[in-house]
Formats: structure tokens, sequence, C-alpha cells
């Protein structure tokens, strides 16, 4: 059997004989690679980034689908739209092997259902607009694999982010995105190198897509949910600066609008 990339042995050993700062310094060295693996990959992620896009702006959706870390990193990515971006919690939509009690817990073989993930798509009566993005370290998770397969055969757009060349979920995708970042620090612990390039790409992903979907302006997050003093403040802060009005003022129309996009709205229209 050839070894993955992701189960190769580490480039460091006698790691427990090591000082706090050494292995510190050596994990930190590794991460830095990691960016470097994601820059080789950003034409993959511009092609599949181009066609979730195209759907979402026909009014399709973004589904994740994985397994351990990868699968979190997915729900992540996906619960963070709507407070950032102000978008309805059903248009991306994160979904791990096991269900949402796999997020705190490990559930045994979840992983190595094949039928399991399409089963889990339907439930949201999955069409032809959505998009359905893959997320496997290894490349090769039957979670993964089984769902994407079942969704490019039903003409759902397929993508996936592996982190080994060549792998059972690359070729399930219409799309694969595939950084390759090397050996993990600690030989296999995919939660370290991989998840870090993984979490980069869907940040790439998620931000761009909703980029071309109007929801941030110049570079600001006008859609942005106030859910707290900070983002309270700074949407104060947007809403003067875009249209120069004081504090108080910004405030009362924040509070009657509900976003900084219809805020400053209603105040050039005054203006």
């Amino acid at each position: 059997m050839i070894l993955s990339t992701t189960e190769s042995t580490s480039r460091y050993d006698h790691l427990e004989q090591m000082s706090v700062l050494e292995i510190l310094t050596n994990i930190n060295n590794e991460d830095k690679t990691v960016p470097h693996s994601v820059e080789k990959a950003i034409p993959q992620i511009e092609a599949l980034v181009t066609q979730i896009a195209e759907r979402m702006k026909q009014g399709g959706r973004l589904f994740y689908i994985g397994a351990g870390t990868s699968g979190r990193l997915g729900v992540v990515d996906a619960s963070e739209c709507p407070p950032t971006f102000g978008v309805s919690p059903d248009l991306v939509v994160g979904l791990m092997a096991g269900g949402d009690y796999a997020i705190r817990n490990a559930v045994e073989n979840a992983e190595d259902d094949t039928e399991q993930a399409w089963q889990d798509l339907q439930e949201y009566s999955i069409d032809e607009l959505d998009s359905v993005v893959g997320i496997a370290a290894s490349g090769r998770t039957p979670y993964v694999v089984g769902g994407l397969q079942k969704a490019r055969e039903k003409g759902i757009l397929t993508g996936c982010i592996v982190c080994n060349d060549g792998s059972e979920v690359a070729a399930a995708a219409e799309y694969p995105v595939e950084i390759v970042v090397g050996p993990e620090f600690v030989t296999g612990s995919t939660r370290m190198k991989s998840g870090t390039a993984q979490k980069l790409a869907l940040n790439m992903i998620s931000t761009s897509v909703m980029i071309q979907l109007g929801r941030v302006k110049g570079n600001k997050m006008v859609d942005m949910q106030m859910t707290n003093y900070k983002l309270v403040q700074r949407a104060i802060r947007m809403v003067r600066e875009e249209t120069g009005i004081g504090e108080e003022e910004a405030q009362i129309l924040l509070e009657q609008y509900g976003s900084v996009r219809r805020a400053v709205e209603a105040a050039r229209k005054d203006i």
C-alpha cells in the first residue's frame, strides 16, 4: 500500500525530548509552509468559486460535507456566514458525519458510511442550483466520497478540499482543490497543517463568494449582524465613515434600519 502524504512520517523525531521552545518553533516553522501550498491551489479555488457564485446568484446554496476535523471546519465556516454577511443560515450549510453530536464528540464509524452524506443532503431538498464541497484531508473519507458521487450523478456541482494528490475524493469532485502540505509535525495529525490549509481555503471560498453576491461594499461587512457591543460600535463607525454624520445619528439609524447598508442608504437620502 502506498503511504499518503498526510500519513507520511514527520520530519521531526523524539518530540518528547524537545524543550517547549523547540516544539513551538518547529510547529511554527511547519505552519509557515502552509500558505505557499494554498497559493499553488489558487487556480483550482478560483474555478470552484466561480461555479459556486454563478449558481448562488440564481438562488442556489452551498453545502460542506466532511468528517472529524474537516467536518468541523466546514460547520464553523458555514456558521460564520450569517453573522458576518447577514445571510440566511440555510444559504451555507455545514454537514458532518455523525451529525451535530459529532461536532464535540467522536462518533464511531460515522465517516465510513458511504450513503449517509447523501441522506443528510436530501433533508435540505438539494437540487441542481446547489453546490456541494467535500472536505477531507486524507481524500478518502467514505462519507465524503459517497456524498460527492451521488451529488454529481444528480447534476449538482461538486468540489472538494483535500491534502493528498490523486485521491478518491478529488476523483469524485468536478472541481477538486488539492492542497498538499506535506508531513505533519506529529505524524498523521491532520488537524495541524492540513486543518490550517483547509481553514484558509474555506475562508477564501466563502468570503469571495459573498463578495460576488454583493455582501461586502468597499471593504466593509455592510450586512453583518450587530449581535454585541463591539459589532454595534463597528457598525456606527462604518456608517459615520460612509456618510459623515454624527455618532448619535448613526446609532439611531442603525436601530431603525437594522443594518449598516440600510442605515447608510437612509442617511444619504437625507443629506
